[in-house]
């Protein structure tokens, strides 16, 4: 399938989104998060952004204040992820102006629908910034 989940963290550890790509049960997800999170902030800038947990390969990076989590299954190319979380920031930028924690607050649902427009069921499908954020566009000239 390729990705599991996207997380959105900010540097305190709380999920600002979530999205999941496999079922799991609500404490099952608030147990990986809190797992997740933990290893991944307890790591210094001069290690690298891949972490083996569970039967997972965690690939994150730090934006300003956000870390962007994306757990892929073990054979996943941990550099296209890295582009592809980069591209996440990039669209999230372009749409936000500099997209901070305050914007994924307060526009959950536009987060949420680019990373729909980017990602269907594990597999990367867009990525073009204009194709990715032309119906947010729409939406937003309609209200």
């Amino acid at each position: 399938m390729g990705i599991r989940f996207i997380l959105l963290v900010n540097k305190q550890g709380q999920t600002r989104l979530a999205q999941y790509y496999e079922y799991l049960t609500l404490e099952e997800r608030r147990a990986l998060e809190g797992e997740i999170v933990r290893k991944c902030l307890a790591r210094t800038d001069q290690q690298c952004s891949f972490v083996e947990h569970r039967n997972y390969k965690i690939v994150y990076r730090r934006y300003a204040s956000l870390f962007f989590l994306v757990g892929v299954d073990n054979d996943e190319n941990e550099l296209a992820i890295l582009e592809f979380i980069h591209l996440l920031v990039e669209t999230m930028d372009r749409h936000f102006g500099n997209v901070c924690e305050l914007d994924i607050m307060f526009h959950l649902e536009k987060a949420h629908f680019m990373l729909e427009e980017m990602v269907m069921n594990g597999c990367i499908v867009e990525t073009s910034k204009t194709n990715i954020l032309a119906p947010i566009q729409l939406m937003d000239k309609a209200s």
